[in-house]
């Protein structure tokens, strides 16, 4: 890489918050850090002798100081390295750093006493002058650090975009508290909305909750805002639902933070902020999964995945990836897809010990079999297939030869190569078929209880998913972009229905 282009690769990392520093700067920080800190124990030392003379140092004490300058750097400056006063950022300074201050100023003039006391004898070094200094020492650095605080605070979080935070929480503190202190913060909080009336009137620094849900049409007058942040990730759909519900008069972006469940480490930060989905507006409870079984069932072995480029197909090498397999093979004939679901996987860093994406179709024999003989997985699921009904209405026999034919020859391979569970994802469309592709994947599930019906080293299971919600070539998908056009939402047939089970 370019030293040019390496520049740019680390000023982008760093953030565009930060101010841009010579390269010089940036390789010897810690150095220049250090010196400036000997540089406020030189001044310091000297204020002191000023402030405990009146302003008019004799000469004799001037000269005194000069002799033991030197030794009084020797001190200051081994326990400014020991400490490392010259690491971590001034505009986070926290207690953990004034502590860090005050034990190495501390610690170098008792250091420094003794040496002048025990070494050279000298009872008549002014204490009160090492006293003062250490205090002037202290509020020195402590003062230039919360200067660089200060000034973050006050600055950032001034400009971009008003935004209006539902939830005076947890998470709504944390949020504005990165608002405020990253200079790059493309957000402008400008107050609070809770449903708690005792928090009304309180701050939060310095942003105050202006009100209750109830109040929102007030607030929105006063304070027009150019959007609103949901920072609830306990929230139910209904309290989203309400929440847009009077918001839907005043046509603002309305966006939230993922979900408790889905922020893993339990940090939240502006980059987890994202718009309001579907799937925040509906009641769908979450299925509470026990991992111990699911370990026992996918650790340490090698999982296959046919059709992992599908909606459902990537969703369990995801979770699979969650589970750390000893391998995780990509089997997927469509090659962008395989790509977005390999990517993904990649971008969680160290997941899966390997992890192979692999082109290729279920009704390939040849190749299918080469797979398995290769990668010996232990257990394979099953998503491959085609979905889409009123398509597959005018391609039966693609509808077959993947549905049918696809599942009959993995089902086959899957025995005839050793591996221990072969797990079928079928559908809710196919119990009592009325479509050419519910019927296929309930011949599909037929042909798979034959099988499992006899002796075999494989176990033959079928899992039926019923609506995936947003999923390729669903009718949601379908409806947001033709809402997005102005509409109007469309059905496949006006006679269409759905079939109970």
């Amino acid at each position: 890489m370019s030293q040019m282009a390496r520049t740019d690769h680390d000023q982008k990392r760093r953030g565009a918050d930060l101010p841009v520093l010579p390269d010089w700067l940036l390789r010897y920080r810690g150095a220049v850090i250090w010196v400036f800190h000997m540089a406020l124990a030189v001044a310091s030392s000297y204020v002191a002798f000023l402030v405990r003379f009146d302003g008019i140092v004799p000469t004799y004490y001037a000269a005194l100081w000069l002799d033991f300058l030197p030794a009084l750097l020797v001190a200051r400056g081994t326990m400014f390295v020991a400490f490392r006063l010259y690491e971590g950022l001034w505009r986070y300074t926290s207690v953990r750093d004034l502590l860090n201050i005050l034990l190495s100023v501390g610690l170098s003039s008792i250091g420094f006493l003794v040496f002048v006391q025990e070494l050279f004898g000298l009872t008549y070094y002014p204490r009160s002058i090492l006293l003062i200094d250490a205090l002037l020492l202290t509020g020195f650095a402590g003062g230039v650090r919360f200067l660089a605080r200060a000034h973050r605070e006050l600055v950032a979080g001034t400009g971009g975009r008003k935004v209006l935070i539902y939830g005076a929480g947890d998470a709504g503190e944390a949020v504005v508290r990165e608002m405020r202190y990253r200079l790059s913060a493309d957000y402008n909080p400008i107050g609070f909305v809770d449903d708690d009336r005792s928090k009304v009137g309180e701050r939060i620094h310095g942003v105050q909750v202006l009100g209750t849900r109830e109040d929102l049409p007030r607030i929105m007058n006063q304070q027009r805002p150019d959007e609103v942040l949901v920072t609830i990730p306990r929230a139910d759909p209904s309290t989203y639902r309400a929440v847009v519900r009077s918001l839907e008069p005043f046509e603002l972006p309305i966006k939230t933070l993922p979900h408790l469940r889905e922020i893993l480490d339990g940090q939240v930060s502006t980059r987890l902020i994202r718009n309001l989905s579907l799937e925040d507006l509906l009641r769908r409870a979450p299925v509470g999964l026990d991992r111990e079984p699911l370990l026992g069932l996918i650790a340490g072995k090698t999982i296959l995945v046919t059709g992992a480029g599908g909606s459902i197909g990537s969703e369990l090498c995801r979770q699979i990836a969650a589970l750390n397999p000893a391998g995780l093979i990509l089997y997927e004939r469509h090659e962008n897809s395989l790509y977005s679901v390999f990517h993904s996987l990649n971008e969680c860093g160290g997941i899966v010990g390997t992890m192979h994406p692999v082109i290729g179709d279920v009704t390939d024999c040849e190749h299918l079999r080469a797979v398995l003989r290769t990668h010996r997985p232990e257990i394979i699921f099953h998503a491959a297939a085609h979905k889409h009904v009123p398509l597959m209405e005018q391609n039966v026999c693609e509808a077959v030869k993947n549905n049918v034919i696809g599942t009959q020859v993995a089902m086959d391979l899957a025995e005839e190569c050793g591996v221990e569970r072969f797990v079928l994802i079928s559908t809710d469309k196919a119990v009592n078929p009325v479509s050419v592709m519910g019927a296929t994947k309930r011949v599909a599930e037929l042909m798979l209880q034959s099988k499992a019906s006899f002796a075999s080293r494989t176990t033959f299971v079928t899992v039926r998913f019923g609506n995936v919600l947003g999923s390729n070539g669903s009718v949601i998908p379908l409806f947001i972009e033709q809402l997005k056009c102005g509409g109007p939402l469309t059905v496949t047939h006006p006679d269409v229905r759905r079939t109970s089970c």
